[in-house]
């Protein structure tokens, strides 16, 4: 059975015999995926900031509760984030308990952030309840292909994640060169 969310173009196109031709249409229909996927998660972090929960709350949350306490500069590189838009967002955070900071304990003139037990509290539920959803979402699929999706999505994940600064590099060379032919023009 087709994907009905998979473009037939892409579908037809990847019939040729070109393999390059092939993981283009692939990494098309993978595009517009990941691009609903974006906009159910926008969507849905929208509807927690109406709820009180702000989308970098629980994206800071999650960093310090995986990496234990870490300095500002780490939380903004991981983000991807401006330092300072970090820093405001980090002492909302401080402000809210959610988040606290501490000596450094391998330099004490520097602070890092930690996660508070009202932070761990917090996350722990936000994060159940975005497992219950996924599990939700995963409830008819066979358990091996449960597992093969979470490994694969992983993998995918890291590898995108590795072309970050290639990816960059390319989008900010590209929008220079437009913005330049557009002021010849």
């Amino acid at each position: 059975m087709t994907d009905p969310h998979l473009r037939t173009d892409s579908v037809d196109a990847a019939n040729r015999d070109e393999p390059g031709e092939r993981i283009l249409c692939i990494s098309d229909d993978i595009g517009h995926s990941l691009t609903r996927l974006m906009r159910l998660m926008k969507s849905i972090a929208q509807q927690a900031a109406k709820a009180g929960v702000d989308r970098s709350v629980y994206l800071v949350l999650d960093i310090l509760s995986a990496e234990g306490p870490q300095r500002a500069g780490f939380l903004a590189e991981v983000l991807h984030a401006n330092p300072s838009t970090v820093s405001r967002q980090v002492a909302e955070l401080v402000r809210q308990g959610l988040v606290e900071r501490r000596a450094d304990p391998t330099d004490g003139r520097v602070s890092v952030l930690a996660i508070t037990e009202a932070g761990v509290r917090l996350y722990q539920a936000i994060a159940r309840r975005r497992n219950l959803s996924i599990a939700h979402a995963l409830r008819a699929w066979p358990e091996e292909d449960q597992r093969r999706f979470a490994e694969l999505f992983e993998r995918f994940i890291t590898d995108y994640a590795a072309q970050y600064p290639r990816l960059v590099a390319d989008l900010l060379a590209e929008l220079t060169t437009d913005v330049t032919t557009t002021r010849e023009k």
